[in-house]
C-alpha cells in the first residue's frame, strides 16, 4: 500500500503506525436538562474555563510557536460570543454539552466559510467543542499515547495543536494526515521539531494502526509495510546526504563565486540561535506578527525595539530585514478591528490595513529607527502610489532601508514602477502563487497549484528581478521557493540576488548552489520557462543541474 500526499517537512522517518481516530460522539439532538438553568450555565463555564486554562498550561510547558497557537485556542474557548451563545441556548432549555455543541458548531461553520486563515482556525475550534464536550459528559479526551513502547509515526484525519505541542522526536519519528497544506498546524509544528511529515494524503486513516509505514516528507510519498531493504536504502541515502551537505559552509555562492546571500526566515527571537547554527548570513524576513497576535493592545515602542534589537545582535554586521505587522483580515487583531468581509484574503491585511490604523504603523517603524540598523519592508502592496506612500512614512522616521514585499500580481508585473520608491523589493512566493492561481494557500484540495515551479510564477519572478536589474537594486526571495536546492539555483539564473528560507534549509541550498556555476544557473532558468507545467519546468531544470543527483538532491 502506498500513499502519496504533499512533503512539508524533510527527511525519512519510519516506524509502526499510531491511527489517531478517537472521536467525542454528538450530544443527542434536543438533549435537556434537569435542575435550574443557572446550575447549567455554571457547569459549562466551569468546563470551558478548564479547558482553556489546560490549553494554556499546555502551551507553556511546549513553549514556542506551540505555545503561541495553544494560547489562541484557549482565547477561542472563551471567546465572549460563544460564551453568550451557550448561556442563551441553555436559558431555552437544553443542556450544558448539547448548547456548546450548537454554538461552536455554528461559529466553526462561519469560520470555514471565511477560508484563508480563519477556515484553518475551524478545525481548532472543532477540538475546543470536543474536548470541552468530553469533559461535561465524563468521557476520555482525545489523545496520543503516553510513554510509547518505541517511536511511532502518526497517523490522523488532522490533528490538533493540543494533541501535538508536548510531543517530541523521541516519540514520534513521522506526522501523516489527511488534511492541512504547507501552512497548516501540522506542517509548522513538524518542521519546528525537525520531523518529516506529509499533509494532505488521501486514505491515510486506512493504513492499519501498527504497521511498519515509511515516510518521506521531502517527496511526499507514504509507504506501508515496506521492505527492510528499502528502509536502510532510504535511511542510509538521507544520513549520507545529510553528511554531505553539512560539509559545505560559508556564505551562499555558485561554483564560479557570484555571491548569493543566504538568509533565514524568522519568526521571534527563540528562532534566532537555529538561524545563527545553520549559518544563515542575515533575516530576509523577520515577521513581527509574534509581537501582536492575540492581544488586547498593540505592544509597547519599548517591547518592539527589544525584539528588533535582538535579531541586530545575533547577526552583527549581517543583513536583517524586519516585516511590518501583516494583520488584518487572515490574522485578525482585537486592536484592528474590522468589518466582516467576504474575500478576508483580497480584503484589508498589510499595509493596507496600516493605512486605516497609521498610528500602530508609526510605532512600529519608531521601534524599528530606535532599534538601529535594519532594513524594513511593507506586505500587501499592490500599486506604486502604496509603496510611495510607506517609503515616505519610514524616511519620516529615520529609517533609511526601504522595501517591499512582491505578492501580488499587478506589484510583480509593475515592480520597475514600485523600485522607483523604494530601495529594494523581496518576493513572497507563497501568496504570489495564491493570487496569481486565486487558488487559497491554506486549503488542501488545492495545493497542487501552489508548486513553486509553476512556470506562471517564474515569468513573474523573472519580471521582477528583471526590473530590479534595471534600477540597480536587490531583489530577494523570502517564499518557500527559496528552499528548494534545484529552485534556488532556477531563481539565481533569474536574476534574484538573495535567498531567505527557513534555517533548515540553508544546507541543502548553499551545496546546490555551489555545485553549479552561474551559466548552469541561467541555463535552468531558461530552460524551466519553456515548461507548460511545473512538472515540466522542474524536470527541464534539472536536466541542466547534474550536480544536484551527485549530492543526492
Amino acid at each position: 500500500m502506498n500513499l502519496r500526499g504533499v512533503g512539508v517537512s524533510p527527511g525519512i522517518g519510519h516506524g509502526p503506525s499510531y491511527v489517531l481516530t478517537v472521536s467525542v460522539p454528538e450530544p443527542p439532538e434536543g438533549a435537556t436538562y434537569t435542575g435550574e438553568a443557572e446550575q447549567e450555565k455554571e457547569r459549562a463555564m466551569a468546563a470551558l474555563t478548564q479547558v482553556a486554562g489546560e490549553l494554556e498550561a499546555r502551551g507553556n510547558q511546549a513553549g514556542g510557536e506551540a505555545e503561541e497557537i495553544l494560547k489562541a485556542q484557549a482565547l477561542m474557548a472563551e471567546d465572549p460570543g460563544l460564551v453568550v451563545k451557550v448561556r442563551s441556548l441553555i436559558d431555552r432549555g437544553l443542556a450544558a454539552p448539547r448548547a456548546v455543541f450548537e454554538a461552536f458548531t455554528k461559529y466553526r461553520t462561519v469560520l470555514r466559510g471565511s477560508g484563508g486563515y480563519l477556515g484553518e482556525r475551524a478545525g481548532d475550534l472543532g477540538d475546543i467543542r470536543d474536548r470541552v464536550i468530553a469533559l461535561l459528559t465524563g468521557q476520555a479526551m482525545p489523545g496520543l499515547p503516553v510513554a510509547p513502547a518505541e517511536p511511532y509515526v502518526l497517523v490522523a484525519r488532522d490533528l490538533a495543536p493540543a494533541d501535538t505541542a508536548l510531543l517530541s522526536r523521541d516519540d514520534v519519528v513521522a506526522f501523516v494526515t489527511e488534511e492541512g497544506g504547507p501552512t497548516s498546524h501540522t506542517a509548522i509544528m513538524a518542521r519546528s521539531m525537525g520531523v518529516p511529515a506529509v499533509v494532505a494524503c488521501p486514505g491515510a486513516t486506512r493504513i492499519p494502526p501498527g504497521v511498519q509505514v515509511m515516510v518521506d516528507g521531502t517527496s511526499g510519498d507514504v509507504r506501508v509495510e515496506p521492505a527492510e531493504s528499502d528502509v536502510a536504502d532510504a535511511v542510509g541515502a538521507a544520513t549520507a546526504r545529510q553528511a554531505a551537505l553539512a560539509s559545505w559552509t560559508g556564505p551562499g555562492a555558485t561554483a564560479d563565486g557570484h555571491p548569493v546571500p543566504l538568509l533565514a526566515n524568522v519568526g521571534g527571537p527563540a528562532e534566532l540561535d537555529a538561524a545563527v547554527a545553520a549559518g544563515a548570513e542575515g533575516i530576509g524576513l523577520y515577521r513581527t506578527e509574534f509581537l501582536f497576535l492575540d492581544r488586547p493592545e498593540p505592544p509597547s515602542a519599548e517591547e518592539q525595539e527589544r525584539a528588533y534589537r535582538a535579531a541586530l545582535e545575533a547577526f552583527p554586521g549581517g543583513k536583517v530585514v524586519v516585516r511590518t505587522l501583516d494583520g488584518g483580515a487572515d490574522k485578525p487583531l482585537a486592536f484592528l478591528p474590522s468589518a466582516a468581509e467576504p474575500n478576508p484574503a483580497l480584503g484589508e491585511r498589510g499595509l493596507r490595513r496600516f493605512a486605516r490604523f497609521p498610528e500602530v504603523m508609526d510605532v512600529q517603524l519608531r521601534a524599528v529607527a530606535a532599534a538601529g540598523g535594519a532594513a524594513v519592508m511593507a506586505p500587501m502592496v499592490a500599486t506604486a502610489e502604496e509603496a510611495a506612500w510607506f517609503a515616505r512614512e519610514c524616511h519620516d522616521k529615520g529609517l533609511d532601508e526601504v522595501g517591499v514585499m512582491i505578492e501580488i500580481p499587478s506589484a510583480a508585473l509593475r515592480a520597475g514602477n514600485l523600485l522607483t520608491m523604494v530601495d529594494f523589493v523581496s518576493i513572497g512566493t507563497n501568496d504570489l502563487s495564491q493570487y496569481t492561481f486565486a487558488a487559497d494557500r491554506q486549503l488542501g484540495a488545492v495545493s497542487a497549484m501552489h508548486d513553486p515551479w509553476q512556470p506562471a510564477l517564474l515569468d513573474l519572478v523573472a519580471i521582477t528581478a528583471g526590473a530590479a536589474a534595471r534600477a540597480g537594486k536587490p531583489c530577494g526571495i523570502c517564499g518557500e521557493a527559496a528552499a528548494d536546492p534545484a529552485l534556488a539555483c532556477v531563481l539565481a539564473g533569474l536574476g534574484v540576488s538573495s535567498l531567505s528560507m527557513a534555517p533548515s534549509a540553508l544546507a541543502a541550498v548553499r551545496a546546490g548552489l555551489a555545485a553549479h556555476t552561474m551559466e548552469q544557473c541561467l541555463a535552468a532558468a531558461e530552460a524551466a520557462r519553456t515548461g507548460s507545467s511545473a512538472a515540466d519546468a522542474k524536470a527541464a531544470a534539472r536536466a541542466q543541474l547534474p550536480g544536484l543527483d551527485r549530492l543526492g538532491l
